[in-house]
């Protein structure tokens, strides 16, 4: 049963109780308690013991409105019982807007927060050539990253082939946008960005070309307020083009994983990738192999695209060979409806290899020595 305050208590005692009823509502895009954000207003409890609390939230139209209404609703009926609780939803001026992104961002110029000193573990996952299911593996091992506690975010650098939104339910959502900040969606726990997000039409194509590829990138590391991170996942664009080299000038402390298939022939591709990765100064962590046989009813297992090509890419880079995923129709079908394979089918085959991946991700540090000064691409 639901407690009243204490007639005893002085009306101070009685807000104060619901000021810490109101802490525990956590801001589901921007992932802090409301009354951190001053988003609380004046809060009060009349002589009949009803609640009152003004609510400000960030933008006009956020898209979080209701379900923080409804928590914060819960949160004061939670003392003063049902029905007892008078909220009044309002918006933040903009000079409170500009104070608010002034203590998430700090005052003063913008900078890029994942620099070699951050506590945020840096992962990208590239391949040497597109289909190889780069994208629907980064989006699971961010999923099963997040299931695992982690506080992680997923960049979709994949300007040209976006996927990420899709793959995890998010086409035709939108970023909030709060002065100049934007605050990513959140699927499955992960903090979610893409230029997808920003199309009006999801079928539409983006032409743009090298210096325009940069500066979205570093936009997207500056301007998104992803907060504390654990582990920043990027899906790279297959090769080794504008996108890559930019990747490796603003994050050169980042680990890769080379993802490829099984054939030999695609182990020439794959490396490259490895290969300008290190250029750039990143390390590589590992290789996954994707696509590597189909079972068969009698348990046999039909190579549909040969093998061996994981084992030499993994050679020829001195890393280890981290998983062999196989073909698997529910993780292709997890990502046509946007419901990760890790979390809707744990016992699959290929989501058991993909959260082996994710645990051996989990279980080891940043490691930060030893890496080569990143070379100076003009």
């Amino acid at each position: 049963m639901s407690a009243s305050p204490n007639a005893g208590n002085t009306g101070a005692a009685n807000t104060d109780l619901l000021l810490q009823a109101l802490a525990r509502v956590i801001d589901p895009e921007i992932r802090r308690p409301i009354t951190e954000l001053d988003m609380v207003g004046e809060v009060s409890l009349d002589d009949a013991g009803h609640a009152h609390a003004v609510i400000k939230l960030t933008i006009v139209g956020c898209p979080a409105a209701r379900r923080i209404e409804d928590d914060a609703r819960t949160a004061l009926e939670g003392v003063v019982g049902p029905g007892n609780a008078e909220l009044r939803m309002s918006v933040m001026s903009v000079e409170e807007r500009k104070a608010l992104t002034s203590k998430l961002q700090g005052t003063g110029k913008r900078a890029m927060p994942f620099t070699p000193d951050s506590l945020t573990r840096v992962i990208a996952v590239t391949s040497g050539k597109g289909g190889v299911g780069k994208s629907t593996l980064t989006a699971n091992l961010a999923v099963a990253l997040a299931a695992r506690g982690l506080r992680v975010g997923l960049l979709d650098a994949d300007v040209h082939g976006f996927s990420i939104p899709g793959l995890l339910g998010l086409t035709g959502t939108k970023p909030t946008r709060v002065g100049e900040m934007i605050l990513p969606p959140v699927a499955f726990g992960v903090k979610v960005i893409s230029i997808g997000m920003f199309l009006d039409d999801a079928s539409a194509a983006v032409a743009w070309r090298g210096p325009m590829l940069h500066r979205t990138i570093n936009q997207f590391l500056t301007d998104v307020y992803f907060g504390d991170l654990d582990v920043l996942l990027l899906d790279l664009p297959p090769g080794t083009g504008d996108v890559a080299i930019s990747i490796g000038q603003l994050l050169p402390h980042a680990e890769v994983l080379v993802v490829t298939t099984p054939q030999p022939a695609a182990a020439d591709v794959a490396e490259r990738s490895g290969v300008v990765a290190r250029q750039t100064g990143q390390s590589v962590f590992g290789v996954i192999e994707n696509m590597a046989g189909l079972a068969q009813a009698d348990g046999t297992v039909l190579e549909v695209f040969g093998s061996g090509g994981g084992d030499e890419v993994a050679s020829r880079l001195d890393v280890p060979l981290l998983a062999r995923i196989p073909l698997s129709i529910p993780l292709r079908e997890g990502g046509d409806i946007g419901s990760p394979i890790v979390l809707s089918d744990p016992d699959d085959a290929a989501a058991a290899a993909i959260l082996g991946v994710a645990d051996a991700l989990a279980s080891t540090g940043r490691g930060l020595a030893g890496r080569p000064l990143p070379l100076s691409f003009a």
